[in-house]
């Protein structure tokens, strides 16, 4: 389990810590949430370790996405969109992509909003153009917040499964990482060739 003894320091600060983290990730995506998440799980000792880390993680999500709403709204349209235009590639967010992103809203604005939360790349950004369109914030907020839920506790599950089992948590931890980057690749792949096929 040492590979585990690097979230050591961050569970020492309890629930705060964890919720730090969470809108961390909202900030700075160095590696995917899930994996994040999933050994996350797999460092917690107990069921009740396991809820109030679904529960920190969800609020940390909630007030990342918030946050990114916030600045959308102050920013306004034209202003986002040459913020984005300038520094969009230091964060891996294309014109293109956030462009796609805006679009989406002239859907459902909620489940847009929840169901963008279970995309690994999109669950970030979402809520910068959800605050530029000044969105109905309740609305946006409880979406949010329920899809976070939803992507959070299951990789956290994961994670706390994978520890509780009998094999080799960090091997069959390992083997889940890399069928979830392969499946993240296999899907982005499968659309961007359906797009250019049906052009």
């Amino acid at each position: 389990m040492d590979t585990l003894n690097w979230f050591a320091p961050l569970l020492g600060y309890g629930f705060i810590g964890i919720v730090c983290l969470a809108v961390l990730e909202k900030f700075v995506p160095l590696f995917p949430s899930y994996l994040l998440l999933m050994l996350l799980g797999m460092a917690i000792g107990n069921v009740h370790g396991l809820v109030n880390t679904i529960v920190a993680t969800t609020a940390g999500s909630t007030l990342g996405a918030i946050c990114w709403y916030s600045i959308g709204k102050f920013w306004g349209a034209d202003h986002a969109v040459s913020i984005v235009r300038r520094y969009g590639r230091y964060l891996f967010v294309s014109p293109q992509f956030y462009d796609r992103m805006t679009n989406a809203y002239r859907r459902n604005h909620f489940w847009v909003t929840l169901s963008g939360q279970l995309i690994p790349a999109v669950r970030i950004y979402l809520a910068l153009p959800a605050g530029v369109l000044r969105l109905h914030f309740p609305s946006f907020a409880a979406a949010t917040c329920i899809g976070s839920l939803l992507w959070n506790a299951t990789f956290l599950c994961l994670g706390y499964g994978i520890r509780a089992s009998h094999y080799d948590p960090v091997k069959v931890g390992f083997w889940a990482a890399i069928c979830l980057v392969c499946a993240e690749a296999l899907i982005a792949s499968s659309i961007a060739i359906y797009k250019r096929a049906y052009r």
